[in-house]
Formats: C-alpha cells, structure tokens, sequence
C-alpha cells in the first residue's frame, strides 16, 4: 500500500503544479473543469483521492491524456517495462484499475493500457481529453458496455472497438460481469 499512497503523492503534487503552471487559482480551475473548489482544495491537500472521473475531467482542461499524467508522475523511460515497474492506480470510487504497460514517453505516440472494471461499475468522461485521440478498446475477458458519440457498443470477450475520440465516452459493465481489457492510445 505504501507504493500507492506514494504514487496518490505524486499524482496529487503533478496535478497543483499543472494547475500553478498556468497561474491558475483554485477558482478558475474549479470554472473551467466543473469540480468544486472545495474539492479540488482537498485534492491538492491531499484530504481526498483522485476519482477516474476528476482525473478525466482535470486532464481535459490541461488538455492530455489521462496516461500521459499518470507517466509525468513515474519516471519511465526504458524500452523494456516489466511487470513489477508498470505504475498501477485503482479508483476507489468505482473500483476501476489502470496499470500502464507501455507507458507514454518523448518520441513516442501510443502506448498500451490495462483495464479492470468491476461488474456494476459506470465512469463517465464528459470530453475527451485530446480531440482526435486514436483508440482501440480490445476486450479480454467479461463483458463492457462502451458508449461512443451516443452509440453504445457492447462488447464481448476478443471484440475490439476501434475510433477517434472527439466527444463524451462512458464505460459501463453490466451487473453480473466484470471486464478486463487493454486500450492502445495514440496520440493525433
């Protein structure tokens, strides 16, 4: 538990020094992202865990993926990522697992993630957060109910779902089954 409360650290330090970046106060963040003031503030302090739903509504107003934040927190950079290096987050909220397999880095434009999500589990991500986001959802196991540009896709064990993203996505999975997945993401 000690490395995710280590990497919710710095995952929360990177967060208030894009936002400082910027000059932002906690205001105009909390105007342009849609998150309360008060919950950003307890974000930055470190009271509250980022939610895949924050940190999807944070990275499109700093405009890049979710991926390329969690990579700016971990230093990687090798070609050869093994297990036990690939920075892993769970959204307590939801129950929602990412780990990086191929995270991002200079030079290069897609990367591959892992998904877990629970049976029941919804996330929603009003925008995305880079317009023309290439992305190819390929489903391992269960069952996952991908909402694209208001078309809901379900997908089964082997299908992959392939697209551009431009506008609000959800992922849903239905009551009796989790889904694992892995999503290649390159960027426009």
């Amino acid at each position: 538990m000690g490395n995710d409360d280590d990497f919710e650290n710095k995952l929360v330090q990177r967060l208030a020094a894009l936002r400082e970046s910027r000059g932002w106060s906690l205001e105009e963040l909390a105007t342009q992202s849609g998150i309360s003031r008060a919950t950003l503030s307890r974000l930055e302090r470190g009271e509250t865990s980022p939610t895949a739903a924050l940190l999807g509504k944070l990275c499109a107003v700093y405009g890049l993926p979710m991926s390329r934040l969690i990579a700016e927190v971990e230093e990687q950079g090798a070609q050869l990522i093994r297990a036990a290096d690939q920075p892993v987050w769970t959204d307590a909220a939801t129950g929602f697992m990412r780990r990086m397999v191929s995270p991002p880095v200079k030079g290069m434009r897609a990367e591959l993630i892992e998904g877990r999500l629970p049976a029941g589990a919804v996330i929603d991500y009003p925008q995305p957060p880079v317009r023309g986001l290439e992305q190819h959802i390929w489903l391992l196991d269960g069952q996952l109910d991908y909402t694209l540009d208001g078309v809901t896709y379900r997908l089964a064990a082997g299908d992959c779902l392939r697209f551009r993203l431009f506008g609000p996505t959800r992922f849903t999975c239905p009551a009796d089954s989790g889904a694992h997945y892995l999503i290649a993401i390159c960027e426009p």
